[in-house]
């Protein structure tokens, strides 16, 4: 008897070019789940046109085929990544993404959600289609934005509302992958669902990057920083005062863009550090190349509760390199750290004081990270977790 195609849908606000964890994580798996499907199936992605950063700009096609996979990208009103701004966009994706999908029928689908939204459209188009639902959560937002929101008004209207979506998502779901363990207490009140916890890894462009072999690492250290600049990272709190103590030994080099990035040039502007540069994001081959002439890293989050639960995607793709690592971290990603990752210098978040004592203490040295490379590779990661996925098919 002649087996039916099976089809998937995908669902992913990030995905390539985009220049974010979103689009990191889900890019690869993707390809994964694509090539352990069979020929004769399909994956539906649907995703949107890079919108990461207002200052990054990349072309990519509407709708792209590759081999079973097809990639619906949805174009979004440009946006500062403010809270009304992203309220929009996702607006713009849900909707026409339950249009794109209402054309199908789908065997299984599939949401990676940072922000809720994504997980809540996930479950909404699994109802339509009676098919099961398989969510991998990147941040759990509800927390997030009980802490981030900071108008008492809007939080009391707001919050209800993400507290229902949330219950309706995830009491629904068949399976929930949790990418950081920090999450495991939250979801226990959840008890429908079947838990697993594949994290970020290490991509192998990472695992094959080698430093350049003219640099010479001596004072002043050059201390790089590339991501997002939101509020949940407090590059304000902590890189303007820092710099300004460390003066003559240390540089830092800040890369990215982010709702908070008018908070930081304040900041800058205050302290007048004059051993920081900003740098608007860059495409990877560029982050590279400024990763080769690099002496340390540089990872922060904000003193909130529900930043003490994540772990923060950077800390894969720094910890692929020799390099020490700052970081500014609390919770799980603290103990992550101390756990797997040496040559750390480790300081609560905001504590200018700790981490300047640290440096000041410092000794310079690299390592590389062996059995930390072994462990976290994402295409070992990723086997796994496209083998779990392919395991919800009826």
């Amino acid at each position: 008897m002649e087996t039916k195609p099976k089809r998937i849908l995908y669902l992913t606000f990030y995905f390539e070019p985009d220049l974010c964890a979103g689009s990191f994580r889900n890019s690869p798996l993707a390809k994964t789940l694509a090539s352990k499907f069979g020929e004769d199936n399909q994956i539906d992605i649907i995703s949107t046109q890079p919108n990461r950063y207002s200052t990054f700009q990349s072309e990519a096609p509407e709708l792209e085929r590759r081999g079973n996979m097809t990639i619906h990208r949805i174009a979004i009103p440009t946006h500062q990544s403010g809270f009304m701004d992203q309220i929009k966009s996702f607006y713009n994706y849900y909707s026409q993404a339950q249009k794109i999908a209402r054309q199908q029928k789908y065997d299984l689908v599939f949401a990676s959600s940072s922000r809720l939204f994504t997980a809540y459209l996930g479950y909404k188009i699994a109802r339509k289609k009676k098919a099961p639902l398989y969510l991998d959560i990147r941040d759990i937002f509800v927390d997030t934005m009980k802490d981030v929101l900071q108008n008492k008004l809007i939080k009391s209207m707001v919050l209800p509302i993400l507290k229902y979506v949330e219950k309706k998502t995830f009491s629904d779901a068949k399976h929930i992958n949790l990418i950081s363990g920090g999450f495991k207490p939250y979801f226990a009140k959840y008890t429908r669902p079947k838990y697993s916890e594949f994290p970020n890894g290490i991509d192998d462009a990472f695992l094959e990057m080698e430093m350049s072999s003219t640099r010479n690492p001596k004072p002043p250290y050059k201390i790089v920083y590339a991501g997002n600049m939101g509020e949940g990272q407090g590059l304000h709190k902590i890189i303007p005062q820092a710099a300004k103590a460390l003066e003559g030994q240390y540089e830092f080099l800040v890369i990215g863009d982010g709702g908070a990035k008018a908070k930081l040039e304040e900041a800058l502007a205050e302290f007048k550090p004059k051993n920081v540069e900003l740098h608007p994001p860059v495409k990877r081959s560029e982050l590279f190349e400024i990763y080769k002439n690099t002496d340390f890293f540089f990872l922060h989050l904000n003193d909130y509760d529900a930043f003490k639960k994540v772990l923060p995607s950077k800390i894969f793709e720094m910890g692929a390199y020799n390099i020490p690592i700052i970081a500014g971290v609390g919770g799980f990603a603290n103990e992550f750290i101390r756990k797997n990752v040496p040559n750390s210098i480790l300081f609560d978040p905001g504590d200018v004081q700790s981490m300047v004592e640290q440096l000041k203490n410092y000794t310079y040295h690299e390592e590389e990270r062996i059995q930390f490379k072994q462990d976290f590779t994402r295409a070992a990661i990723n086997d796994k977790l496209a083998a779990s996925i392919l395991g919800y098919l009826s």
